[in-house]
């Protein structure tokens, strides 16, 4: 019989956590007995486990095997084989490493908690890994001498645990009627759940820092203070799975639908953007009291790629309800100044600190993801020195004043299926599995029928 070589050890890349981390915190945490393994798929859902004390050390020192379809799972959790990673290769086992700096202990339960990115069995970083996809495109960043910096905002509704009316405000027990958008009041009655939310992000390392009321009844925003494009990422991940978690715990139920309700306004997930030299400075900042070269480039960059990336700001079917004219979402590919009705906005602010803000995107996307595209759309934009045309001013939605992108979810599809752009962007294992998730994902729209079929037909046609 001849020798069938037997499999080797998976192979510890050179960004995995050290092991000292996981021992320095099992010694100053004695009491903590179950942490969250959490690993972040292209749909930008945590899929993961709950792992034992003892069972830690093992995973900063081997790694911890996951099948490869993790990767491949629509939103339901259900296997999409057109991604490639689920029998073309027997499902087979990938190995996952925790990311360095992740490991916490959850304020808010007895846990712990850290990050992992699937590597392949050799080391070599997972394609289909979304945080990957993010640091290969930094990487092509850095080589070029930039270094981006970015920030996200993350609008979400607090509701009812087992509805869809606004949650009662744990300060008074009494729902919110109205739009209290930019209201204190609001806020006030959002205690105790708001001081538990900033002491458990801190507690985490999340550099949360303004809560505002927004334009809907139970809406809110938080936003997130800028710093490295991969953290700014996982911080906002990280943010959701705290939101959800401490909501929870108060009887509520934290919404991240771009659009869960067809006459309020939707949830966006605007990112801020700059690139920094070698020597730290901005690129972006204003030169002799104009937009700087660079910036201008980067927009004209976004602007070109915009529609072939919309399927990555609009990932859901539910996502493109939340493009209507005057609704502070933007419908149309433009840009403007201290205008909040446009695609790409340049905000008003200081000189030095100038950046981009790229509004298209729901807070239903993947951070990974959509700073991949923004990034790679400001590098096109950078390269080929595109021009992005004369700024937009008043109503930023109107259609005339700009390229309308695609009109629907079906039509990204197409798009970002024939796009070279995103094709290169995401790499081609990424630019297949995300297709592959949402053709999925819309053909089971495509044999529902909805209760307003039946209550508009049924006895009238």
């Amino acid at each position: 019989m001849s020798s069938i070589p037997a499999p080797k050890p998976a192979t510890r890349p050179a960004t995995a956590a050290p092991v000292h981390e996981a021992e320095a915190f099992l010694a100053a945490h004695p009491d903590i007995e179950a942490f969250e393994l959490l690993l972040v798929d292209p749909n930008g859902i945590l899929r993961g486990k709950i792992i034992r004390r003892h069972e830690v050390l093992a995973v900063y020192r081997s790694g911890r095997h996951l099948p490869g379809s993790i990767l491949g799972l629509d939103v339901t959790g259900e296997d999409v084989p057109d991604t490639g990673l689920v029998w073309d290769d027997g499902d087979a086992d990938r190995c996952a490493w925790p990311v360095a700096g992740s490991l916490v202990a959850l304020p808010y339960a007895a846990r712990g908690q850290f990050i992992v990115a699937l590597h392949e069995l050799d080391g070599r970083p997972v394609a289909a890994d979304p945080r990957h996809v993010l640091q290969a495109t930094v990487e092509r960043l850095e080589r070029r001498g930039f270094t981006p910096v970015a920030a996200f905002e993350l609008e979400f509704y607090l509701l009812e645990a087992d509805g869809l009316n606004p949650a009662p405000l744990p300060m008074t027990g009494r729902q919110t009627s109205g739009i209290h958008v930019y209201s204190v009041t609001e806020l006030v009655r959002l205690q105790p759940f708001a001081e538990e939310l900033y002491r458990a992000a801190h507690a985490l390392g999340l550099p949360v820092e303004t809560l505002i009321s927004e334009y809907a009844p139970g809406q809110f925003e938080l936003t997130l203070r800028h710093g490295g494009v991969v953290e700014a990422a996982t911080h906002l991940i990280r943010l959701k799975h705290l939101i959800r978690s401490l909501a929870e715990l108060r009887g509520m139920r934290a919404c991240f639908m771009a659009k869960p309700f067809g006459d309020r306004a939707g949830s966006g997930m605007h990112c801020h953007v700059s690139l920094a030299n070698d020597a730290g400075e901005n690129l972006f900042a204003d030169v002799d009291g104009a937009l700087s070269p660079a910036l201008l480039n980067g927009i004209g960059g976004l602007m070109q790629t915009l529609a072939d990336s919309m399927l990555i700001f609009a990932p859901t079917h539910n996502s493109w309800f939340r493009f209507s004219a005057q609704s502070y979402a933007p419908t149309v590919a433009n840009w403007g100044i201290n205008n909040r009705g446009v695609a790409i906005r340049v905000p008003a602010g200081a000189a030095a600190s100038r950046h981009l803000e790229q509004r298209m995107a729901g807070v239903d996307a993947n951070p990974y993801l959509v700073a991949t595209v923004t990034l790679a759309g400001i590098l096109h934009g950078i390269d080929h020195q595109c021009d992005p045309g004369t700024p937009a001013s008043g109503d930023g939605s109107d259609g005339t004043r700009g390229p309308v992108p695609p009109q629907g979810w079906l039509q990204a599809m197409d798009r970002a299926q024939s796009s070279a752009f995103l094709h290169e962007a995401l790499g081609p294992v990424m630019h297949r599995v995300f297709l592959a998730l949402k053709r999925a994902e819309a053909a089971r729209f495509a044999t529902y029928i909805s209760p307003l079929d039946y209550q508009l037909y049924l006895d009238t046609i």
